[in-house]
Parts: structure tokens; sequence; C-alpha cells
């Protein structure tokens, strides 16, 4: 594998899915998924296969997915294990999990040297609010990590001044299938659907960016309480 492929740390959501799709046009694209043992990954791995069957994408590897259980180290009633997460009018800090993006990051790092990827990004948005998602914490990964690994590592987030209302209008610009992305900590259970649960705050954020974006929500929510036409 030649240094000039790009890693995208790809989660199902919308964010990365439009990123991995961008990637692809300017370069051969290495997908990674990495597990870490929480409630909602089952739906995650469905969106993930879903969408890389359905959009036609050049230069596409085929998924890498890795492993790192944080089961062992997040309390047994957490809400991202037991699967009550917070609710659709929860401010967006609450949904903090700490050292997510330094073990995503750390797997996904690994992997990268080894396959000699020079070039690892994620889809980190703008204005969010946590300690592992500001241009300093990416810096200093990508710093020790290189040194680490013995292998020079860039790590990005090409989405870091875009909004999530931006990302979706990029996606349908690409005539990519959103419906088949997901946002949600409580998705129903399915054997090959993609559903949201309609009640978490990631359905929240998810739906008013469609709205904000003037683009009719096709995602399919179990629960449409909350949910405006």
């Amino acid at each position: 594998m030649t240094k000039f492929t790009t890693a995208v740390l790809l989660s199902g959501g919308l964010d990365s899915a439009v990123l991995l799709a961008e990637e692809t046009a300017v370069g051969d694209v290495q997908p990674i998924y990495v597990s870490a043992g929480l409630a909602w990954e089952a739906a995650e791995r469905i969106a993930v296969t879903r969408f890389l069957e359905a959009a036609p994408l050049p230069r596409l590897r085929p998924l890498a997915s890795l492993t790192v259980d944080m089961r062992d180290v997040y309390p047994e009633q957490h809400w991202a294990l037991a699967g009550n997460p917070p609710g659709y009018h929860t401010a967006d800090e609450k949904v903090y999990l700490p050292g997510r993006n330094v073990i995503l990051l750390s797997k996904a790092a690994v992997f990268c040297a080894a396959e000699g990827i020079s070039r690892l990004v994620l889809g980190t948005l703008g204005r969010n609010p946590f300690p592992d998602a500001t241009p300093a914490f990416r810096g200093a990964m990508a710093v020790a990590l290189s040194l680490g690994l013995a292998h020079t590592l860039d790590i990005d987030a090409p989405y870091s001044n875009l909004s999530k209302v931006e990302v979706i209008r990029r996606g349908n610009r690409l005539r990519l299938p959103l419906e088949l992305t997901l946002s949600c900590m409580n998705p129903p259970p399915t054997r090959r659907e993609v559903r949201h649960c309609g009640r978490c705050s990631k359905c929240r954020e998810r739906h008013d960016a469609f709205v904000g974006a003037a683009i009719a929500d096709p995602t399919d929510y179990h629960d449409t309480q909350f949910i405006r036409a």
C-alpha cells in the first residue's frame, strides 16, 4: 500500500461517510471501523456495510474492522454500554466519552503504520466541545504516534471548520445515500435496516441539521414524537 493512501475513520455516521466519499475523489482511501464495545455498534456496522454497498465510491479499499474493547474501563452502568443515552433535548456536551478519540486514533494509527499509510482523517466538525477534538490534541497525537511507531503519520480533520448542515449539503450534492448513515445512540435492533430511535440527542442533532440544510430528512425514525415534518 502506498503512502498516498488516506485512511478514514468511518463510524457509519453522516460526517465520516461524506468525508470518505470526498476523499475517494482525490486518492486511494482505506476505511477503518474501530469497535470499542459500545451499545450501538451492531447498528453502526450495519450502516457501514449498507453505505459502502450502496455508495458509488472509486479507489476504495476493503473495510478494515478493528477492535479495542473499552467495557473494562467505562462503568458497567454507563449509558454508552447500558443503552440509555442522553435524551432528545439534552445538550451536546452530555454525550462526551472520555478518551474516545484517543483510543480510535491509537488503534487506527498502528494499522496505518503496518500498512504504510501516512495520512489519517476523521470527521470532527467545527464547534465540537470536547477536549479530544481540538487541533492541539490532533497535533500532539500525530507527534506522539509518529514517534512511538517510527512512522510519520499526519492526523487531519478536514471538516473542523464545517457544521453538520454544511456536511449534509455536501453529501446531497454528491447524491450519497445519507439515509444509510447512522447518527443514533440507541438504535432499534434490526437485521439489515438502518433505523434511528428518534429520542436521543444525536437524533435531534441529525434531524435539526437536515432542517437547517433545507433538505428533506430521509432518516427512518422509530419514534417521531419530536421530529418536525
